[in-house]
C-alpha cells in the first residue's frame, strides 16, 4: 500500500460495460499483475489467496472485457473482507496500469478450485487506452451523505473520502463512529432494505465490501501519516442486526 494507491481512489472506476473501449493487455502485463498480487498485504495473514487470469470465454461474464481475474481463497473465518481488502488493491494497481474494471459477483466460472483454494469473485478486465474514460471526478459518484455513515467529530475528512469505496450494488453497508483516538467500524444494514441483490447474498457480497471499504480507510489514514493499530472482529453474516461490529482502529499520538 502507498501514494499510488491513495491517488487512484480518484481516478478508478466501476467499468459495468466495456463499450468503445479500445485497447490490448499485454502478456507482460498479464504477468506483472500476477507478480505484484503475491507482494499485496492481506487483511488476515493465516488466510491463503490466490488469482487466475483467464480468457472471458472461461466464465459467464459478457461485459465486453477481454479477461477475467478469478479471486480464490481458503474459506476461513474472514475470508469475504480478506478477499475484499486484498481484490480492492487490485482494482487500484489495474487503475494506474490503465486497465478498466469491474468487481462482478454474479460471474461465473467451471474454474472453481485452484491449488486446493476455492472461488470467491472475479473481477472482468480490459486495456482502455484513453484515460478521460477513467472517473474524472469522484465527488460526483453516487454516494451516501457522508452524515448517513459516519458519527462524530474526529477524522472527518478522512472519512469523506473512504466512502467512496467501491460496494456490490452500491449498498455502501458500512458505518463508523470517530473519538479523538479511535475509529470503530460497523457492517451496516438497514433492515428491511437491500436493493437489488439478492436476499441470500446479501451477507456474503457486503463482507466482501468491508473489506474494500477498510483498504480505503487504511490507505486515507496512511496518505494523513495517521499511525494506528487495528483490531479486527469475526462477522457471522447476520443480516437481521443492524450493526455488527468489525474493526477499531487506535489511533497513536
Amino acid at each position: 500500500m502507498n501514494e499510488t494507491f491513495y491517488n487512484m481512489i480518484f481516478k478508478r472506476k466501476s467499468f459495468h460495460i466495456f463499450r468503445n473501449v479500445e485497447g490490448e493487455i499485454t502478456e507482460e502485463e498479464l504477468k506483472t499483475i500476477e507478480e505484484k498480487y503475491k507482494d499485496f498485504s492481506p487483511l488476515y495473514e493465516n488466510i491463503k489467496t490466490e488469482i487466475r487470469i483467464v480468457p472471458s470465454e472461461k466464465t459467464t461474464c459478457k461485459r465486453g472485457q477481454d479477461y477475467c481475474i478469478l479471486l480464490y481463497s481458503e474459506q476461513k473465518d474472514g475470508f469475504l473482507p480478506n478477499i475484499g481488502y486484498l481484490g480492492e488493491q487490485l482494482d487500484l494497481l489495474l487503475a494506474s496500469m490503465n486497465i478498466g474494471a469491474l468487481w462482478f459477483g454474479i460471474g461465473k466460472t467451471e474454474e472453481k478450485n485452484e491449488n486446493g483454494l476455492d472461488y470467491v469473485i472475479m473481477f472482468a478486465i480490459k486495456k482502455v487506452n484513453d484515460e478521460k474514460k477513467f472517473r474524472k471526478d469522484m465527488f460526483k459518484s453516487k454516494r451516501k451523505e457522508l452524515s448517513e455513515v459516519f458519527t462524530g467529530d474526529y477524522f472527518k475528512e478522512v472519512i469523506n473520502i473512504a466512502r467512496f469505496a467501491p460496494s456490490a450494488c452500491n449498498t455502501q453497508p458500512w458505518k463508523v463512529v470517530s473519538e479523538k483516538n479511535k475509529l470503530t467500524v460497523y457492517r451496516y444494514k438497514k433492515p428491511g432494505k437491500r436493493g437489488i441483490m439478492p436476499a441470500d447474498k446479501v451477507a456474503y457480497y457486503n463482507r466482501i465490501d468491508i473489506g474494500i471499504f477498510l483498504l480505503f480507510l487504511e490507505l486515507c489514514l496512511g496518505h494523513e501519516n495517521i499511525s494506528f493499530e487495528r483490531k479486527l472482529f469475526s462477522d457471522d453474516g447476520d443480516i437481521s442486526r443492524e450493526d455488527t461490529l468489525v474493526a477499531e482502529y487506535y489511533i497513536k499520538e
